[in-house]
């Protein structure tokens, strides 16, 4: 399944403007709130300049870029937990999305309603993360509710769960972001399988000139390490189809501020993307930090984890630098990995097996 990612706001804040920039889809952006009734989503190819050079190394008939989805999600308003605006909707949207992009504003356009009182990226961020915590709230006491009875049989598993669904509802309570908090492997387990809103991963993108956005606030997503970029989403919208050539002659930089949002999107979600590469397709694959080699495998064909016997890798750089498969066999470049082998992101790979 392809990786998506919700981009989500208080009304009027440039989701939609940032997803036809990002999808060169058109959606409606009429400036009043609610225009995103249902998720607009598009899929983009991840930039990645590997492909291209691998490609060309090859020569290859096909070039085949990671993708990911991108959701525009309507505008949420204070409330939505209960309703408010187009609330429900909203929440249940965000739900099937694997992270989360808020879109702050940061930008002063006077001709832009503003539904809130002032400009203010920290206070509308703690607007989304209190509406998000108030359903996972929602979400988690229904649970604990309907666990009593398997409690009182004194099944193990249930008390284990709810022991894990308490310790998540004091987080809540607290209004802390659960994503933010550290879970064990087993808990989180348990935590993912209610697609909780504030487990996703997330970035923040403030809307606007650098110089709209204070030093204050610069430091205040840092101090937290919270995971931001700023980006003139309309200097982008309105740069769409430039060539690197002609960015560079109006000043711009030769790639776009929203390539280095895709990417870190990618990021955020922690995976790696490794290749496969010859005369018929040169084609980027996606794995979560670290799988083994046989799993692997298992994303190119799932017959190749179970079959799986040993894998020919080498890093894209040195395949490249090399001058390809032949000299580098030649110069012992390519090792042979089995089972236990985790994969790392730039790997070139072969996957031998017995299907």
């Amino acid at each position: 399944m392809p990786l998506s990612i919700g981009i989500v706001g208080l009304p009027n804040v440039g989701k939609s403007t940032l997803f036809q920039t990002i999808t060169k889809k058109q959606v409606n952006i009429a400036n009043y709130p609610f225009c995103t009734i249902d998720p607009s989503v598009g899929a983009v190819a991840v930039p990645d300049e590997r492909v291209e050079k691998l490609a060309e190394l090859t020569k290859s008939v096909k070039k085949i870029n990671t993708t990911i989805e991108f959701y525009d999600i309507a505008g949420l308003v204070k409330g939505a937990n209960k309703g408010e605006g187009l609330g429900n909707k909203f929440l249940a949207n965000i739900r099937e999305t694997d992270a989360i992009i808020y879109v702050l504003r940061a930008f002063t356009n006077k001709d832009i309603i503003n539904t809130q009182s002032e400009i203010n990226p920290i206070a509308d961020k703690d607007i989304l993360d209190m509406e998000l915590i108030f359903k996972d709230l929602e979400t988690v006491d229904k649970r604990l509710n309907g666990l009593e009875k398997e409690i009182r049989a004194k099944d193990k598993e249930a008390i284990r769960e709810f022991d894990v669904l308490k310790r998540v509802k004091e987080f809540l309570e607290k209004g802390d972001i659960l994503s933010e908090q550290k879970f064990t492997d087993e808990e989180k387990k348990i935590i993912h399988s209610y697609q909780l809103l504030t487990m996703k991963p997330r970035l923040y993108l403030l809307n606007g000139k650098d110089e709209d956005v204070s030093l204050k606030i610069i430091e205040e997503f840092k101090e937290n390490n919270w995971q931001f970029l700023i980006v003139d989403i309309l200097a982008e919208f309105e740069a769409i189809g430039l060539s690197k050539e002609e960015r560079t002659e109006f000043d711009l930089p030769k790639e776009t501020e929203l390539d280095i949002l895709i990417k870190k999107a990618y990021e955020i979600l922690g995976l790696v993307t490794f290749f496969t590469t010859g005369p018929n397709e040169t084609r980027a694959w996606t794995i979560g930090k670290g799988q083994k080699a046989p799993q692997t495998g298992g994303v190119i064909h799932s017959d190749f984890e179970s079959n799986f016997i040993k894998a020919d890798v080498i890093n894209w750089k040195d395949l490249i630098d090399i001058g390809g498969f032949v000299k580098a066999r030649e110069k012992g470049l390519i090792r042979i990995e089995g089972k236990e082998y985790v994969v790392a992101d730039g790997d070139v790979i072969e996957i031998k097996h017995n299907a």
